[in-house]
């Protein structure tokens, strides 16, 4: 059976984005190698990429740019091949393009159809970004692990990751610090 992960940048005092939804915060984490290859090893895991609809929009405006594939060929190769899937009842059909490939659109979050889906799957889930659907299948008890990469800066006000979550009990799997102050903690469902 397949599992559902996190993997998300949050600020140390527990945002996720800016007030506006904004990112660009984590883009000036200073360059450190160890972090680059623990990123890139993160995305070899050949899972299938879940996002709500505006995490889906910003990635898909970038990953299959040109710029994208200069700055981090590796990066932007996970990204356009990885199987993905985005919950939206807004959103139209997507069609595979050159360098952005295997997008599946469910309109709602389904407690019995995403349990179908990981007992289907070999590779798991990862969600990046996507906090609405981050605290929606929190609530549904749906997520086994999270990769929490707390970035060294207080942002004073933004989106909380576990905005309205019910409380839920974590075990702490593992601890990684890098020299560029990130600090990864792997959170496991108890």
């Amino acid at each position: 059976m397949g599992k559902i992960s996190v993997f998300n940048h949050v600020s140390i005092d527990g945002f996720f984005a800016g007030p506006k939804g904004e990112i660009d915060w984590f883009k000036d984490i200073q360059k450190d190698p160890a972090y680059s290859k623990y990123s890139h090893q993160m995305s070899q895991a050949k899972s299938t990429l879940l996002f709500g609809r505006t995490t889906y929009e910003m990635m898909k405006s970038f990953w299959p740019t040109e710029m994208a594939r200069k700055m981090d060929p590796a990066m932007a190769e996970v990204m356009d091949n990885s199987p993905k899937i985005v919950f939206s009842k807004k959103m139209k059909p997507v069609k595979d393009e050159d360098h952005w490939k295997n997008v599946s659109l469910l309109r709602d979050i389904n407690k019995n159809e995403i349990k179908k889906l990981k007992a289907k799957s070999k590779n798991g889930f990862t969600i990046l970004g996507s906090g609405s659907l981050v605290q929606q299948l929190t609530d549904l008890g749906l997520i086994d692990h999270y990769t929490l990469v707390t970035v060294p800066i207080v942002l004073g006000k933004g989106k909380p990751l576990f905005k309205d979550v019910n409380s839920l009990g974590l075990s702490l799997a593992e601890v990684k610090s890098f020299k560029n102050g990130i600090v990864i903690h792997h959170y496991e469902r108890k």
